[in-house]
């Protein structure tokens, strides 16, 4: 997000990795001294797994983090547009009939991670009704890309791939892959909340999806197709969720409508970058 911020000509300050969301002094603080015009809010525990081990950081990271960051910015002396970047894993579980998915689908979070940005949404919301805060909602369906760090689906799998390339592994460990999802490119992501802190409206919840889905298997198949791996794959049960969803499409037209947003990046070359960037990450592990 900073690269793409800073490559369109904006001046980017990011607070230092030490500032706990939760600390409601110290944000504030932090938020003063930078008087930003607009806020990107991606601060979160955001990964799904990690909300069921440990409930209570996600909703305190998630939800009074954000209530702290919108209170903070509402007490500025020139309030700041925020886009509070929340998840469809809001939606829940979507009936069939009523995917690809809206921004009016009633929340029905499945998780715990999905029930505190719920929290955080409202927080947000609340914001904006009650102070007159400038929140901006984008609901980003899952997305992937170089950098990504392992506790995620595709960066676990490509981490496996790579080492049964290397002859490290003799097969490949998974969840549930028969789950679809609607997955788009990071950076096209990024390109999208960059246009919703500019146009997007304050109170309103935008997709950002490319509308269609794909099987968690199909990529996997397409991850070793890639790098020339042919090993059996295995069902861990210890991998898989409590309770999932098995097929999340999203509807963009919404984010479309006012943006012009469209996908740009390829689901292969996604991939293909992201097995690069893991043989990277390796390669230096490696060396040091």
């Amino acid at each position: 997000m900073c690269r793409h911020l800073e490559s369109s000509g904006d001046e980017v300050l990011e607070f230092p990795a030490t500032l706990d969301i939760r600390n409601a002094a110290e944000l504030s603080q932090a938020l003063a001294e930078a008087s930003p015009d607009a806020i990107c809010h991606l601060a979160a525990q955001a990964n799904v797994s990690a909300s069921w081990r440990d409930p209570a950081k996600t909703f305190s990271v998630n939800a009074l983090g954000t209530l702290n960051l919108c209170v903070a910015a509402s007490a500025l002396e020139r309030t700041p547009k925020v886009l509070l970047v929340s998840t469809s894993e809001v939606y829940g579980r979507v009936r069939p009939e009523h995917m690809p998915v809206a921004e009016d689908e009633p929340f029905a979070p499945v998780n715990p991670y999905a029930a505190s940005k719920v929290a955080a949404e409202m927080a947000g919301l609340q914001a904006w009704l009650g102070r007159g805060l400038e929140v901006v909602r984008a609901r980003p369906f899952n997305h992937t890309g170089p950098g990504q760090m392992e506790g995620f689906v595709v960066p676990d799998l490509a981490h496996q791939v790579v080492r049964a390339a290397r002859g490290e592994v003799d097969c490949i460990s998974t969840g549930n892959i028969s789950v679809r999802r609607d997955l788009s490119d990071v950076r096209d992501v990024v390109r999208a909340y960059r246009m919703l802190l500019v146009q997007g409206e304050p109170g309103q919840a935008y997709n950002i999806c490319r509308g269609e889905a794909v099987a968690i298997s199909s990529l996997l198949e397409r991850l070793m197709e890639l790098e020339g791996v042919e090993v059996p794959v295995r069902r861990d049960p210890s991998r898989y969720r409590p309770a999932d969803v098995l097929e999340h499409v999203g509807d963009p037209s919404r984010l479309v409508a006012l943006t012009g947003w469209h996908s740009l990046v390829p689901l292969d070359q996604t991939l293909a970058d992201v097995l690069a960037s893991v043989k990277a990450q390796r390669g230096q592990s490696l060396e040091g």
